[in-house]
Formats: C-alpha cells, sequence, structure tokens
C-alpha cells in the first residue's frame, strides 16, 4: 500500500529557487581543509536572497523565504562563516567588505522578531512562525557561542567606518550601515526562550557577557554618550537595545557584591525550605496515617429536595468547619467569557523577573554606572525631544519604553548611592566619604525637567482613559522613582539639590489633577495583573508619604483645581457694536469671571481632605487583593499594605470600612492559619498587633451599634460609614432650584417684533413649545370672549330693569396649566419660553424662584388682544425671521439679552476698593438716604427744590459778598471748605437711622404699653425743664445782640475758617429746619401755628434768649443718657439733609440749642 505524501507548506517552486541561490553562495569543501569558500558569484547571490525576502515574503506577507533559509540552514552554514573568515588585517578590502555588509542585510532580516496578533495571522503564518520562531533561537545561540569568530566584534567592525565620519559628513549610506549593526544587536537581545534559565546558551546572562567581550557595550555608551553632537537618529534604537537588556533585572541584586549574592542566594533557599515545612506542617495536622487510611464519603443534604453534596476523605470527620472548608474547595465556578483582548507581546513584558549569573551582574553593574555617569542625560533629553515632536522613527512602543528606562535608571541611581553611603558608614573611609558627598544629583537631571513632568502627565492620563495598562505601568513605576529620587535630593546636604528638590516638589503637588490621578489608579484595579497591582499600590504609598512630609514643611501649601469657570459670551456683543449699552454690566462680569477663576483655580492643601480619598471602598479593596498574595511578598510590600491599613482605621479613624467579614477571613489567615505569615518574619509582630486592634474596635462598635453585624456582609457606602460613626443618619440640604436669568430683546423693537425674535430662537428645536403657547392663546381668548359676552348681557339686563349701567366687576384671570410634565419644568427652567410667555402678556404670581409657581393670564387682556398676540405668534410660526440686520445680519439667539437687575445695597464696604481709605462718592449711594422718618412735613417734592433753590441764591449772594469784602479767597482754601463739607456730610449720613429699611420683628402689646408709657413721662418731664430754663432767662437782651454782633465781627477779621462757613450755612438750615423765613427774626407766632409744635410761650425771640450752662446737661435727648429715644439732633440733622451741599458739623451755640429743644417739645 502506498501512503499519501504531505503536501509540502512552501511552494516546491520557491523552494527551488532559494536553495539553488543558497547552493550557489559557496560552502566548505576537502580540498580546502574544512575552510568555507565563496562562490564566483557569492556576492550576486547574497543581493538575490535579500530581494527575495523583501519582494516574496514582505510584499506578500508570507514567510515562505524565510522558511526556506531556514531549512537551507543559511545563517549558521553560510553567512556565520562569511563574517567569521573576514579577518581584522583586511579592512581595506573593499570586496570582503561588501560582501560582509550583504551578509549584515540578509542576517537582520532573518533575526527580526516575529510578532503578529489574532488578526493579522494567516493560515501561512500559523504555519511558518512557531519553526522560524525555533530557527532564530539557533540563530542566536550560534551568534553568542562562536566566541572564536566573534560574529559581534566583525558587525561592530563593519560599522566603525561609518561610525569615525561626523555626522554632517555622513550619507545616507553610512547612517543605514550603523542602524543595520544597531539593529541586529537589537534583535539578538529580543529573542528569548520562554524556559530559558540563566545558564542556557540564548539566556540573558550569555547575551550580556557577549555584548562585554565582543565591546557591544562599549559601543552602546559610545553612542549614548555623543548623542545629540554626533548620532541623531540612533536614539530609539539605542532606547529599544537598553530595554530589552536591563527589563526584568533586579537592581537590588544588580548591586550586589559576590558575598551579599551569596548570601541573598542562601537566605532565599532557607526562605523556600521553611515555607515547604509550613506546608507540611499545616497539613500533617490533619494527615491520614498508616492506621486510618480507609475511605470515607460525606453526604451532606441541602435545601433543595433530592440534591446532595459530597466530601471525600477522614479530615471531612474532624470538625464542621474543616468539613465546609473541603467542600468549599471542591467548588468549581465557571467563570463568563470576556470579551477578547489585544494581548501583549511577551517581548514587551517588564515585570517577568530575570536572573543573573554573577559575571553577567559584574559587567551589567559596571555598564550601567558608566552609563549614569555619561550617557544617561545625553540620551534621554534626546529620546523625549523626539517623543514631543512627534519624530516619524518614534512608534507607539517607544514611550512606554522610554519611561520604563527612566524608572530602572533612576532606582539603580537611588540604590548606588545607598551602597555608597553604606561602604562609606562601614569603612570609615575619608576618601570614600568625600566622594559621595560632593555626588550631585546633576548626572540624572534630564529626567527632572517640567517638560518631563508634563510628558509623563499627559502620558498617564492617556493611557487611563484608553485603559492601556502595561503602558500604564510604566509610568507609574516612572512617577513613583521620580519621587524617591526628589525626596532623596531634598534630604541631600548639598543646598543646591534641597532647594532643587523644594521646586521639583512643589510643580509637582501645585495641580490637583495629579492627585486625582494617582486616587483614580488605584481605585481602577480589577484583574491587570500583579506586577500593575504591585506598581499602583507602591505608587499611593509613596505619594501619601512625600506629601504628607512636604505639607507639614510647607503649612501654606497651594493646589491649582482644574474647576470650570464662567464664561462670557461678548464677541458677538463687539461685532454688533452695541457693547456700549452695556458697559457697566461688561465691566462687572468681567470682575465676576476674574474672581471667579481666581478662587477656583487655587487653594490652600488640605492633606487630611486628600487622604481621605484613599479610604473609600475601591481602594481598600485593591490593597486587600494586593495582601492575599502575602505569601509572595517581600518585607517592604507587607510593610506597604500594612501602613495603608493603618493608615484608614487609626489615622483617618474609619475603621469602620475595614469592619467587613471577607477581610477578617484574610487576617485571621495571615496570623491563625492555615497558610500563615512566617513568625520569624520582620513585620509579623506589627500585623498581629494591627488585626488584634481591629477587632477590638470591631467588637466595641459592635455593642455600641448592634446594625454592625448585618454590614459586615457588605460594602460601606458613605451614609452607611457616617450612620456607624455617629449613630444617627446624615442630615442633608437639597438645593433649591434657581430660576433662570430673565431675558429681553436688544434693540428698540415693537411688542409684535419682539415676539418674532422669541419664536424664531424656539422654532428650532423647540417648536412644541410655540404650539402649545398658541394652544394657550386660543383657549383663553374663548374663555375670555364667553366671559365678555356673558358681562355685557348681564349689564343690558339690569339696565332695562334698573335704568342703572354699572360696569361688572373685572373679568377673572385664566390660570395657565402645563400640558406634560416636561412643559411644567420648561416653564421654569427654560428662559427662552418664559420670554415669549412674559411678551405673551402672560405673568407669574408668587416668588419666581419656586418652580411651582403659578402662570395667569391677566384680567386686563381682553378677548381682542388675546387674538391678536396669537395672530402674530402664527404669523412668525409660519415664517421665522431667523436673522436680523441687513448689512451684517445677526441670528435671532443673538438678539437676546440678559434682563439687567436692580443692583442691590451693599452691607459693607470692599475689601478691594481702591483709595486711601476714604469712602469713594459711589459708595454714598449705600447709605441711608437723608430725611428719613423725621422729614414728614406737607411739602412735596417740587416745592422742597424750588424752596432749596431759592436758599441757595441768597446764601451764595451773601458769601460772595463776604468772599468779596475780605478780599477773596483762594483755590485751596476753598477746596479745603469743599472738602470738609463732604466729610462732614459723609459723617452726618452714616448717623441717620432711617425708617425704611426698620421693619417690626414681633406685636409684643405689653412691650409697646410700657415703652409708650414711659416716652410719655419722659417728654412731660423734659417739657417742664425747658419751661424752667426759657423763664430763667434775665440777661439783657439788646446786651445780647451787640454783644454777639462784636463777636462775630471780630471772628471775620482774624480769619475765615471752615468751621466758622459750616457754622453760618448750619445757622440757615436750622431757621429753615425751624420753618423760620429769616434767620435773624428766629421763632415767630405764625411759624409755629406753621408745624406741629402746641406749645405757646409769651416769649417774642427764643433764639435771643441766654441759655444758661445746665441747657448742656439738662437739654440732652433721651439718645444720650441711654433710654433709646431718638434724639433731637437726629431731626435736626434729617431735615438739613434736603439740601445737596452737605454741612460741616452742626454749630454748638446755645441758642440753636434752645431752638432745637423747643421744636423737640412740639413734636
Amino acid at each position: 500500500m502506498e501512503l499519501e505524501e504531505t503536501p509540502s507548506p512552501v511552494d516546491p517552486e520557491v523552494r527551488a529557487y532559494i536553495y539553488s541561490l543558497v547552493s550557489a553562495l559557496g560552502g566548505t569543501g576537502a580540498d580546502e581543509d574544512g575552510r568555507y569558500v565563496l562562490g564566483d558569484d557569492a556576492l550576486a547571490c547574497l543581493k538575490d536572497l535579500k530581494k527575495w525576502l523583501k519582494l516574496y515574503d514582505e510584499k506578500a506577507n508570507r514567510l515562505d523565504v524565510a522558511r526556506c533559509l531556514a531549512e537551507a540552514n543559511l545563517v549558521e552554514g553560510d553567512l556565520l562563516e562569511v563574517l567569521a573568515a573576514w579577518p581584522e588585517d583586511a579592512t581595506e578590502d573593499r570586496v570582503k567588505l561588501k560582501i560582509a555588509l550583504a551578509c549584515l542585510e540578509l542576517l537582520v532580516p532573518l533575526t527580526w522578531p516575529i510578532e503578529k496578533n489574532d488578526t493579522q495571522m494567516t493560515v501561512n503564518h500559523h504555519r511558518h512562525i512557531p519553526y522560524i520562531q525555533l530557527a532564530q533561537l539557533s540563530y542566536k545561540r550560534s551568534v553568542l557561542d562562536s566566541q572564536s569568530r566573534s560574529i559581534l566584534r566583525t558587525a561592530v567592525r563593519i560599522g566603525l567606518p561609518s561610525l569615525a565620519i561626523p555626522m554632517s559628513e555622513r550619507t545616507p549610506r553610512d547612517e543605514g550601515i550603523i542602524k543595520l549593526i544597531l539593529y541586529l544587536f537589537r534583535n539578538i537581545s529580543i529573542i528569548f526562550s520562554p524556559g530559558e534559565n540563566k545558564e542556557s546558551p540564548t539566556s540573558r546572562s550569555a547575551t550580556i557577557e557577549a555584548f562585554h567581550h565582543q565591546d557591544v557595550l562599549a559601543l552602546i555608551l559610545t553612542i549614548c554618550s555623543n548623542m545629540g553632537e554626533d548620532f541623531n537618529s540612533q536614539d530609539v534604537v539605542i532606547l529599544e537595545l537598553l530595554f530589552h537588556l536591563i527589563k526584568g533585572i533586579s537592581v537590588e541584586k544588580l548591586f550586589m557584591d559576590n558575598a551579599q549574592l551569596e548570601r541573598s542566594g542562601t537566605d532565599e533557599l532557607g526562605a523556600l525550605l521553611a515555607k515547604e515545612k509550613n506546608m507540611h506542617r499545616s497539613y500533617a495536622k490533619h494527615a491520614p496515617s498508616r492506621h486510618n487510611r480507609f475511605g470515607t464519603m460525606i453526604w451532606l443534604k441541602r435545601d433543595d429536595p433530592g440534591r446532595v453534596s459530597t466530601v471525600s476523605g477522614q479530615d471531612g470527620l474532624m470538625n464542621g468547619q474543616h468539613t465546609f472548608s473541603k467542600m468549599d474547595q471542591s467548588k468549581k465556578w465557571n467563570k463568563p467569557k470576556q470579551r477578547s483582548r489585544d494581548v501583549e507581546k511577551a517581548s514587551d513584558r517588564f515585570d517577568v523577573p530575570v536572573s543573573l549569573t554573577n559575571n553577567a551582574t559584574t559587567h551589567l553593574r559596571a555598564f550601567v554606572e558608566e552609563f549614569l555617569d555619561s550617557g544617561f542625560n545625553p540620551l534621554f533629553n534626546h529620546v523625549r525631544r523626539a517623543i514631543e515632536r512627534e519624530a516619524d522613527r518614534v512608534l507607539e512602543i517607544h514611550t512606554p519604553q522610554f519611561f520604563f528606562l527612566i524608572s530602572w535608571f533612576l532606582e539603580a541611581e537611588r540604590v548606588r548611592r545607598r551602597k555608597k553611603e553604606e561602604a562609606e558608614k562601614k569603612n570609615k573611609n575619608n576618601k570614600i566619604a568625600e566622594t559621595f558627598e560632593t555626588d550631585s544629583f546633576s548626572l540624572i537631571a534630564s529626567v527632572l525637567t517640567q517638560e518631563t513632568f508634563v510628558l509623563l502627565n499627559r502620558f498617564m492620563q492617556d493611557r487611563l482613559d484608553m485603559k492601556v495598562w502595561q503602558d500604564l505601568n510604566a509610568g507609574i513605576r516612572s512617577f513613583t522613582q521620580i519621587l524617591l529620587i526628589v525626596h532623596d535630593m531634598a534630604k541631600s546636604s548639598l543646598e543646591e539639590d534641597q532647594e532643587i528638590a523644594e521646586n521639583i516638589q512643589n510643580r509637582i503637588f501645585y495641580e490637583e489633577t495629579t492627585h486625582d490621578r494617582i486616587v483614580a489608579i488605584l481605585r481602577g484595579y480589577k484583574d491587570q495583573g500583579f506586577g500593575y497591582l504591585d506598581a499602583c499600590t507602591e505608587l499611593s504609598h509613596v505619594f501619601l508619604r512625600v506629601l504628607e512630609r512636604y505639607s507639614r514643611e510647607n503649612v501654606d501649601l497651594q493646589v491649582r483645581s482644574k474647576r470650570r469657570a464662567r464664561k462670557k459670551k461678548k464677541a458677538a456683543a463687539v461685532q454688533r457694536g452695541d457693547a456700549d449699552d452695556n458697559d457697566d454690566d461688561a465691566a462687572s462680569e468681567m470682575e465676576d469671571v476674574a474672581e471667579a477663576e481666581r478662587v477656583s483655580r487655587e487653594r490652600k492643601f488640605d492633606f487630611n481632605r486628600f487622604a481621605a480619598k484613599f479610604t473609600t471602598q475601591t481602594c481598600i479593596d485593591t490593597y486587600v487583593k494586593f495582601t492575599r498574595f502575602y505569601n509572595d511578598l517581600n518585607t517592604e510590600q507587607l510593610k506597604r499594605a500594612h501602613r495603608f491599613f493603618y493608615r484608614v482605621a487609626f489615622k483617618q479613624d474609619i475603621s469602620v470600612m475595614l469592619f467587613r467579614i471577607d477581610y477578617f477571613v484574610l487576617f485571621n489567615r495571615m496570623i491563625k492559619g492555615p497558610d500563615p505569615l512566617d513568625r520569624t518574619s520582620a513585620v509579623y509582630a506589627e500585623w498581629e498587633e494591627l488585626i488584634r486592634q481591629l477587632i477590638k474596635r470591631m467588637v466595641k462598635k459592635m455593642r455600641e451599634r448592634p446594625e454592625l453585624a448585618v454590614e459586615m456582609l457588605f460594602s460601606k457606602i458613605p451614609s452607611t460609614v457616617f450612620y456607624l460613626e455617629n449613630g444617627y443618619e446624615k442630615q442633608t440640604m437639597s438645593s433649591k432650584p434657581r430660576a433662570p436669568a430673565a431675558l429681553e430683546v436688544r434693540g428698540a423693537m415693537t411688542r409684535d417684533e419682539q415676539v418674532g425674535v422669541a419664536v424664531a430662537v424656539l422654532h428650532e428645536q423647540k417648536l412644541d413649545a410655540v404650539d402649545w403657547v398658541t394652544k394657550v392663546l386660543v383657549d383663553a381668548a374663548s374663555e375670555r370672549q364667553s366671559w365678555e359676552a356673558e358681562s355685557a348681557a348681564r349689564r343690558a339686563e339690569k339696565f332695562s330693569s334698573t335704568g342703572s349701567s354699572e360696569l361688572d366687576p373685572r373679568a377673572p384671570s385664566i390660570v395657565v396649566h402645563p400640558d406634560t410634565e416636561e412643559r411644567r419644568i420648561a416653564m421654569f427652567k427654560d428662559a427662552k419660553l418664559r420670554l415669549l410667555m412674559t411678551l405673551a402678556g402672560f405673568e407669574r404670581l408668587g416668588v419666581d424662584d419656586e418652580p411651582n409657581t403659578t402662570w395667569i393670564i391677566p384680567s386686563n387682556l381682553t378677548a381682542r388682544q388675546l387674538h391678536e398676540t396669537h395672530g402674530v405668534v402664527q404669523k412668525y410660526r409660519g415664517n421665522p425671521i431667523m436673522e436680523y440686520g441687513e448689512e451684517d445680519p445677526v441670528p435671532a439667539e443673538e438678539m437676546l439679552r440678559r434682563k439687567p437687575t436692580t443692583k442691590s445695597r451693599r452691607a459693607e464696604y470692599d475689601d478691594e476698593s481702591e483709595g486711601d481709605g476714604m469712602v469713594s462718592d459711589r459708595d454714598n449711594d449705600f447709605l441711608f438716604p437723608a430725611g428719613g422718618p423725621t422729614n414728614t412735613g406737607p411739602r412735596t417734592a417740587t416745592a422742597a427744590l424750588e424752596q432749596l433753590k431759592k436758599k441757595r441764591r441768597k446764601r451764595r449772594v451773601s458769601i460772595v459778598s463776604d468772599d468779596e469784602a475780605a478780599g477773596g479767597l483762594d483755590e485751596e482754601t476753598r477746596e479745603r471748605r469743599r472738602e470738609a463739607r463732604e466729610a462732614a456730610d459723609l459723617e452726618k449720613r452714616e448717623k441717620i437711622k432711617s425708617a425704611e429699611f426698620v421693619y417690626d420683628s414681633e406685636d409684643d402689646v405689653e412691650a409697646d404699653k410700657l415703652f409708650f408709657e414711659r416716652e410719655e413721662a419722659r417728654r412731660a418731664g423734659q417739657g417742664k425743664k425747658v419751661m424752667e430754663i426759657l423763664r430763667a432767662g434775665t440777661v439783657d437782651r439788646n446786651k445780647r445782640r451787640r454783644d454777639g454782633e462784636e463777636e462775630d465781627k471780630g471772628r471775620r477779621k482774624k480769619k475765615r475758617t471752615v468751621e466758622n462757613e459750616s457754622e453760618e450755612e448750619d445757622d440757615v438750615q436750622m431757621a429753615e429746619g425751624s420753618s423760620s423765613p429769616s434767620r435773624i427774626e428766629g421763632l415767630k407766632p405764625d411759624s409755629q401755628s406753621e408745624g406741629d409744635t402746641p406749645l405757646s410761650t409769651p416769649l417774642e425771640d427764643p433764639f435771643e434768649e441766654e441759655v444758661p450752662k445746665e441747657v448742656s446737661v439738662d437739654a440732652r435727648s433721651p439718645g444720650e443718657d441711654g433710654r433709646g429715644s431718638k434724639t433731637l439732633q437726629g431731626e435736626v440733622d434729617a431735615d438739613k439733609d434736603d439740601e445737596d451741599d452737605a454741612p460741616v458739623a452742626l454749630p454748638s451755640r446755645r441758642r440753636q440749642r434752645a431752638a432745637m429743644m423747643f421744636e423737640s417739645e412740639s413734636d
């Protein structure tokens, strides 16, 4: 029977062509002592193979040629032999150089990593990729194992001529050769085997040792240190090469010496043995012995009839808890299938640990130290600029690699400094101490700039929004190490480093968006893997610790919040040219916007308020998931989790958030088992004490709040936490909705045109609102018309019966009812609909801010007016005018503006008012108006104004005549008098108690009665005192007049001051306040009859009487002796406020006090 041949995975014709070219390339022969001999057309064969790879595999998206070359053993049998046969002294041989370069051009695409996702894979790819990947491993093994042939050093020799040329003189061919050798090194470092160990020939250790011995690491250092000067486009290739060299390598172990490495390995082995011993100990407690190895099967009846659960093994008979535990372990959960996600490339994962041999560790540590000293700043500064300007050579994968390398090298710098410090303390070497102290952080300054922080924040926020967790993990690690290195800088002995650290911390912590991003990262963990979980918990721990320390040192720390500020639309108003109409409103709005932006963007930082954001249930769940790996965590990680739970329970004092059954089960298992923490661990005692205190608090809280027994089954929401902490529900005040600002139509338009604007605004999106208004108008017009007809009939009937045609009462108002709930809300919130309703004649009843305000159609609108309004609305509904204006049309929307409201009085002066402490004229508007309740005379405003003008003209004439008699006043004297009058007027107006702002508080009849009785007794006693004073006058009248005139004349001759001027003006006002026609004549009987004074005395001229000194004491007003009544002085002041020119303080002459008391008695 003949077997069927398996079909070949490659086209036989293609295979034949490839094999023929490989055969013609060359080979070994017996006559050449086993040496490789090139064919006659070896260079042409190499070029043809390159064309086949490019045109067939790359263009057709197939891997047939690569499969054929792998099967023909081209790399190991031909290319490496050709490169090894090129001696070092034959560098000037151009033919051999071209052949070696052609071999390199084939070797790079053959070792290029193949990484395709499921959507890009074809049948051909699935058939060839596994074979080609195995072939690439053999390629790498051959390149690294050929120590005697030095393939990598040969590749470096190929690129040396191009490297020696200055960058400005290099040709594109030279740049291509440099990239070619760097891509070869990159490909060799990428190729790996998933199950390799540190001793395998393709491991990371073998790669690092080969790179060190064949001068690849030296070439990398040279290119990095000259990046930006002699090299430009090679930055991203070097970045990839470094990433694949150091990913997964522990920095702590890298900087250990051989003794420390051996001790670390011994400790790890001891820890593993102890863990295994603990497992055996816990198992041995219930393990079967030789005498009880009999089978056991337990059936457990369930609530459902006919259904049982089974538990096998004799250990199920020990106790009920163990039985249920075994039953829980036997349960299987069919996890629901999730949507397929893009699988991360295995070569890009940097959280898989990699171990190195001692030699590889030594070589890599030396390379890292030299790189930090010379190549770190140039390389990372150049790559950052390329990423910022989005250069074509920068791919999406380069940005996370950039940030991971930042985090790795910053951690290396921190560990190196710590090792130096430890060595200095251990060896007591002064030389080492001096060297360490003089070290500065300038070697890594390129990643501590503001540009790097901006790029990092934008990268983290972008990856967080797109949920690219592996890239975000790189950003998190970078930000964590930046915080730690800045923290070390703040503790540096150099003042320059301390100042730089202070500046960096201020910039980092100033943005509140950074704080919120840290919280969002911690809250957003679900199932991103342990590497991401470790990174996000470390970031939150470090950020909180550094921020807490910094906020203690800087009490006045300010943060900028990205809240929205109010915006204004004035560009359209400027284009229309109507900005002048509202200059005051625009200026006020400008001040409001500036104030809102200033307040909302910067505020004082409160650390307790920020730390409270980490006490939410999602943040605690993240740390609980992290703690579940307690057997795999190191000491630092266990401390991190312990500090977080301690902060939640004791620092923030929200231990209720940790009162959950699953949390306590985890805590109990950590201490009591099974699989507890190692008792010899450094943090075991701390965890034991923390859990004991938590249980103690839980028991105490459960006694206070028995409801906690139920709440321990569930997560806690804020209201539940508040109730459990305080014992009562949190009182929340619901904010009252506010009505929108009233609108009005710009410009001088008729009411019909304004209705057209309102209809046009509502026409596009809210046409149903216009239809509803028209329906309401039609119904109201019909109802009002029926009422008017009925009213006319009643009037005619009454006229025919009684002969009287008295008018009927006004028509009743019509209540507007919304047709839907949405319409009711729109009647309150939609400012445009409210404008249309207002223009249509509708009115609101009650408070405007009340959501259920009733709208009515008032009784003064007739049916004819309602029909006209309906016609106008219907007219513009059918033909709306969407734009207004001929030359520069304006949309109807921009024809609306806010209706200006009356400005409220200010209760106190503005702290930000300008000036030198004096109150401006604008502030006088907020004082109580002059006049007040004492200005109750029968005069009207017009009469008072005319009388005031007349008195001013008389006074002006007398003042001018006096000034002319005195030789005239200079400008400085007049200015002093004017300022004195204004100051006196302002002081007087501030003391006025106006009845306009006085309201009755409560109606207390008994208190009012007692008050009026006391007031009546006070007035009676005061009247008796006045009469006694008036009767006691014995001084000669003519003598007083003569003495008074001489005294006044003497004062005028000496000087004319501001106080004298004010006394003369007050004399005029006192006469006016007494209803006296003349200042000299005093009070006449007819003037008394005009006022409200009923008192009559035989005195002819009270102003001419001499008043004893006791007048100033006995004639005090009730307000001065503390009995609460209004002062007499206030009454005179109120009368004087009718004048525009405010006088200075009142004169203190006794004759005026007598007049005041006389007038007060009349009241």
